[in-house]
């Protein structure tokens, strides 16, 4: 197989993350890749690190937004300049394992797969590894999905001619967890590899780390983006907090 893959990779005052990111990419085994960089509005010295990698490999590529527009806008505009056969995402201050891609697309092509996601490790913003239970799947539908968020973003890979629409919605926390649950009414399933592969890393800046907030986000996907009844959206929001618990142990 050597479909070219595009990485979708937003960015914003990353300076601390994105060399070790893009070293992550530099050093995959599979070699038909673009890595297109979305910088939205940074003020630091990342998009100066950016170019200094450019220069290394022009598979990198930089696009920039003079103002900050938030990162639904930066990975939307990436997914418009993709021109791969698939799709992949890798956040700015997460990274991959060298045999990520290689894999991932190996799996794909023999079970002809259109959605695939792979585990994760946890690391804190020194790299060092963060214990936390993860659910181990096979595979995930739409249903699932409403119960708990099983797809790390950094580790999804789909086949672009499959899916009506790649648009992440507008959500201030959830726009990955709210674009799973779109693309899984065009496809049935998103298959897991079940290795570790990526490594997804805690920065306790991160809105993500902001519990309520989140959980208000989750409602609203629910209600405002699913369009649940109340009744539904109680079944789903139990069980996704109850699961948030269970892996926040």
């Amino acid at each position: 197989m050597n479909a070219l893959v595009s990485i979708i990779t937003p960015t914003y005052n990353s300076a601390r993350f994105i060399e070790e990111t893009i070293s992550s990419v530099l050093a995959q085994t599979y070699r038909n890749w673009e890595m297109i960089i979305f910088d939205d509005g940074s003020t630091d010295n990342s998009v100066t690190i950016i170019d200094r990698q450019i220069q290394k490999d022009s598979r990198i590529k930089l696009f920039r937004c003079e103002k900050n527009k938030g990162v639904t806008y930066a990975r939307n505009k990436a997914i418009e300049l993709a021109t791969g056969e698939f799709i992949a995402f890798l956040d700015s201050d997460d990274l991959w394992m060298e045999s990520k891609l290689q894999q991932q697309l190996t799996f794909m092509q023999k079970n002809n797969y259109d959605f695939s996601y792979t585990q994760y490790c946890i690391i804190d913003e020194k790299g060092s590894n963060v214990s936390r239970w993860l659910p181990k799947t096979k595979k995930v539908n739409y249903k699932d999905m409403l119960k708990t968020c099983s797809i790390g973003c950094l580790t999804v890979i789909l086949r672009k001619e499959s899916f009506i629409d790649l648009d992440f919605p507008d959500s201030k926390l959830c726009q990955d967890y709210a674009l799973w649950l779109k693309l899984l009414k065009d496809v049935e399933f998103a298959y897991c590899l079940n290795e570790k592969l990526a490594k997804y890393r805690i920065v306790n800046s991160s809105l993500s780390r902001d519990k309520l907030r989140k959980l208000k986000s989750q409602w609203d996907v629910y209600r405002n983006i699913e369009k649940l009844n109340l009744l539904s959206t109680c079944w789903y929001f139990s069980w996704y907090s109850v699961i948030g618990y269970l892996k926040n142990r």
